[in-house]
């Protein structure tokens, strides 16, 4: 049978970011091309065959993006954004949480099943400037490309536009048996997609570029390269793909409609390759595509495209012929029961600006809003509020959980989600079903991943409670946050900006 190839965005064209009053459109800036970075992989400071340890540090620094003055950043064990993190399924992982840097940051483990509050390093786990916390965790979930980012509510977007985020790699048994590429760097290449806005001696000026509806800039960033290019010295290459974005949507193609095959979403392998000539990315989704250079000679050069702009362009160099084949089938993903008689759980995602809510109500720290037992299967409604004609796109993100997503508006999902997700861009106006289980207990949040939104109160919780040991946790609370920036900063809490609270 004739495998279908999909050669459109899925999404509801009338909610494409570019409509947005707020607009920013990219602009290739005028600097030679450069080689795309590659970040590190992060060392363990030792390993056993059961345990990973490592140190994690969030540290001040300075980036040569464009030609002049360095920009002042942030990032994990690095200038900006940070070096890769691999860890193994099924090890016990050990991690000191190292905060250099001038304010309170948290350390944020955005795709793991980890317990909550505090392992999962939303707000109510903060790390002061100076201090080192400590966190153990056993890695229990499938190969995936998941990510670490800052998430001291409502300071997330400020820190994510500074520096930092990072990718995070889980392997596992199953996944190193599929006919994937894998050598790291060689034919296995992350690319976090960003944009930022340079100002004066090409420094970041956050509250001057500040939205409540997202803040972008002209400028895209893969991996912190501006203007990159990547050298293609093997046949077939896999590319991790992150937004990494505060708002920016990323509508991938390559220049010449060039066709690849998904392999993964946020949550691991799909069960299935999607071939596709055409993806659309939300804030904080992941994609893993494979891509065949076969038809292509030494000298040829290929250009990763969003909309019209180039993101990052691919100069083939000699390889070895590859006739490597994807299996029609890659994985089999449990399909769970849902738990009888329990109520489907609706959310409403509502607003724009500074009007963001769910629920219609905006996120307090110290209020839980829901309650899911450990083990129960939910059937969750997501549904976007907004206008079909001005309203925008919403994704929808979970802690502490993989889910499937069921239906959009009772219909079919796009082609690509199939597998396991912990984040869903919702079209406005749509209602879009999935089947939520918490593996661990705890305290999680979700919310909307426009950072902006989610620090603008457009985020809820949820306590995932084990009735036979009962648990009270300690919730960080608006008061406590705000004096300890006004501490850190040297100003009257009264005079903290927070924007969008």
């Amino acid at each position: 049978m004739a495998k279908k190839v999909y050669t459109d965005y899925f999404f509801d064209e009338p909610a494409y970011n570019t409509h947005d009053g707020g607009y920013i459109p990219l602009v290739t800036p005028k600097v030679e091309p450069q080689p795309l970075a590659i970040p590190p992989l992060l060392k363990p400071d030792r390993q056993t065959d059961t345990d990973d340890y490592y140190t994690v540090t969030a540290q001040e620094s300075e980036t040569q993006f464009l030609p002049g003055k360095k920009t002042k950043t942030w990032g994990y064990n690095a200038g900006f954004l940070g070096q890769t993190i691999v860890f193994r399924n099924g090890k016990q992982t050990h991690i000191d949480l190292e905060n250099k840097l001038p304010e309170l940051t948290t350390f944020h483990w955005h795709g793991l099943n980890v317990p909550g509050p505090i392992t999962d390093g939303g707000c109510h786990a903060p790390v002061y400037p100076g201090e080192t916390n400590h966190i153990d965790f056993k890695v229990h979930q499938p190969a995936a490309t998941t990510w670490l980012h800052a998430h001291p509510c409502p300071s997330t977007a400020t820190q994510v536009w500074k520096g930092l985020a990072t990718m995070v790699i889980i392997k596992d048994d199953v996944e190193d048996q599929l006919p994937l590429p894998r050598n790291y760097g060689v034919d296995d290449i992350p690319l976090v997609l960003q944009d930022r806005e340079f100002h004066d001696d090409n420094q970041f000026d956050y509250r001057a570029d500040y939205d409540p509806d997202g803040v972008q800039g002209h400028t895209a960033l893969v991996n912190g390269t501006v203007n990159p290019y990547f050298d293609v010295t093997t046949q077939r290459v896999r590319l991790r793909i992150l937004d990494g974005s505060n708002r920016r949507e990323w509508r991938l193609h390559f220049n010449d409609d060039l066709e690849f095959a998904q392999v993964a979403s946020d949550g691991g392998t799909l069960p299935a390759p999607v071939y596709m000539t055409k993806v659309m990315m939300t804030c904080a989704e992941r994609d893993e595509i494979v891509v065949d250079f076969g038809q292509y000679q030494p000298g040829d050069e290929v250009t990763l495209m969003t909309d019209d702009t180039p993101l990052c362009r691919f100069r083939i160099k000699s390889f070895v012929p590859d006739d490597t084949k994807l299996p029609e089938h890659l994985v089999d993903i449990p399909d769970e029961t849902p738990t009888p008689d329990l109520p489907v759980r609706t959310i409403t995602m509502d607003g724009m600006d500074d009007e963001v809510a769910l629920d219609g109500k905006k996120f307090d720290m110290s209020r839980i809003d829901a309650r899911q037992k450990v083990g129960d299967v939910g059937i969750w409604e997501i549904r976007n509020t907004n206008s079909t004609e001005n309203g925008m796109v919403h994704p929808f993100h979970v802690h502490g959980t993989q889910f499937r997503v069921l239906a959009r508006n009772d219909g079919p999902v796009y082609p690509n989600e199939h597998g396991l997700k912990d984040t869903v861009g919702v079209n406005p106006g749509e209602t879009v079903r999935i089947k939520v289980k918490f593996e661990l207990t705890g305290v999680y949040m979700y919310h909307c991943h426009i950072i902006e939104h989610e620090d603008g109160g457009m985020m809820a919780q949820i306590e995932s409670y084990d009735p036979q040991h009962p648990q009270t946790y300690h919730l960080m609370d608006m008061d406590t946050l705000r004096n300890a920036f006004a501490k850190e900063q040297g100003i009257k809490p009264e005079d903290v900006w927070m924007p969008g609270m």
